[in-house]
């Protein structure tokens, strides 16, 4: 059996016919034949695009907004909230939350998902053995990574813990080894924490780097030589680095031009970040964005995602990768087509996975959208998504509006 999808229109503007067999594009045709056992879907009206991916979630804190409010609003209250409600994080609780965030991502058409879990003297492993437990549960459903994100420790005894924690998560089967070294005391050994586990595990990078308007940071620039030095070649990659669009333009394409040859990622989140960044400057406040241009002149892969899912370091956000491109265009100047780009084919390699394409003997994960053009597609404005993975339909969603008279009448006063 086969998906026979009809009458699509590619982001390049084509209408093509596109046969999928087991999770591989088989023909692409302005028509196709139908052949006996095809599955067929009209798809007249809807562009297919490569299908989004989520390159940088917190599933373990999804939904929790309301538990505890972000009283400053700013990184440092994130941190201050979610430290205060974790504790209460049982196992079932923490699955429940990720695995109904991971569908309502699934929902708007992401079929690919990287999320941290928090790991340290204050989780523990709970959070790991709770994302661990959703990612087998969803596969061939949702793609789900998991990342151990090494927090920062804030004695020794932490420090002790944090590193057999480590450990244990890379044995338990985690994809990603993570960290956040730019709010350690000693960033460097923050960096040499993570990156020396990954290494000796051979499992992919990916850190929070930079997450901080201090102009000193310069995580991502010191992440570069370290890969270029050591040849690590498991997969880098650096999210935030929000630094970076404060330095210089010099400083900037230099650092850009370092990412490039060291071949590390960078994740840019323009949801979280323009929540919490520039709140000590009441004016001209800065965007909090790394500097997406410098990094795409360079020839750095840029994905783009949400981050967190009304949560206390962003209590808004959708699960929609549309929002972060949306954001990308308005907040970021990029074009429309790079941002979907960075939300699709830019997430997917920086996670190490194929980008699909229309085109025969790709990897078949798209996502169509009823839309009139790229424009609208990306502002949300489509009424109807279907997320395709491999040769099914993963989900479908459609908004139904009726027009007619109120559901009451006014009375006239006597």
């Amino acid at each position: 059996m086969s998906l026979l999808l009809r009458s699509a229109t590619d982001i390049d503007g084509a209408t093509v016919d596109v046969r999928i067999t087991g999770d591989v594009v088989e023909a692409v045709a302005p028509l196709l034949p139908e052949a006996p056992g095809d599955e067929v879907l009209d798809l007249g009206g809807h562009l297919l695009l490569p299908a989004p991916a989520e390159p940088h979630a917190h599933l373990d804190k999804a939904l929790t907004s309301h538990r505890a409010p972000n009283r400053t609003g700013d990184l440092a209250g994130a941190i201050e909230a979610i430290r205060a409600i974790a504790p209460g994080f049982t196992h079932d609780d923490l699955v429940e939350r990720a695995t109904r965030a991971a569908y309502e991502y699934l929902a708007n058409g992401t079929t690919a998902i990287r999320t941290h879990a928090d790991l340290g003297a204050h989780t523990g492993l709970r959070h790991v053995r709770a994302l661990l437990e959703v990612r087998d549960t969803l596969a061939g459903v949702v793609d789900l990574q998991v990342v151990a994100l090494v927090s920062a420790p804030w004695t020794p005894e932490e420090a002790a813990a944090t590193t057999r924690a480590l450990a244990e998560a890379v044995e338990l089967g985690v994809d990603v080894v993570g960290g956040v070294p730019h709010i350690w005391g000693d960033r460097s050994a923050g960096l040499e924490l993570s990156f020396a586990a990954a290494a000796r595990a051979g499992f992919p990078l990916d850190l929070h780097t930079d997450e901080t308007l201090d102009p000193t940071a310069q995580g991502l620039r010191e992440l570069a030589e370290r890969v270029l030095a050591t040849g690590f070649a498991h997969g880098a990659t650096a999210s935030h680095c929000v630094s970076l669009g404060i330095h210089g333009l010099d400083v900037a394409r230099a650092t850009a031009a370092a990412v490039a040859r060291a071949g590390v990622g960078v994740v840019t989140l323009p949801q979280t970040n323009l929540y919490l960044q520039g709140r000590e400057v009441p004016v001209g406040a800065p965007r909090g964005l790394t500097a997406v241009r410098a990094l795409l002149d360079a020839g750095v892969v840029v994905g783009a995602g949400g981050d967190n899912l009304r949560d206390p370091f962003n209590p808004m956000g959708r699960a929609d990768a549309c929002e972060a491109a949306s954001l990308l265009v308005t907040a970021g100047h990029c074009s429309t087509r790079e941002a979907w780009l960075a939300v699709s084919a830019g997430a997917r390699a920086v996670m190490g996975l194929p980008v699909p394409a229309v085109r025969e003997g790709s990897v078949a994960r798209f996502l169509a959208v009823e839309a009139e053009s790229l424009d609208a597609a990306v502002a949300g404005a489509g009424s109807a998504r279907v997320a395709v993975v491999g040769e099914r339909v993963a989900a479908s969603t459609r908004r139904v509006v009726r027009w007619g008279a109120p559901a009451f009448t006014a009375r006239s006063r006597p």
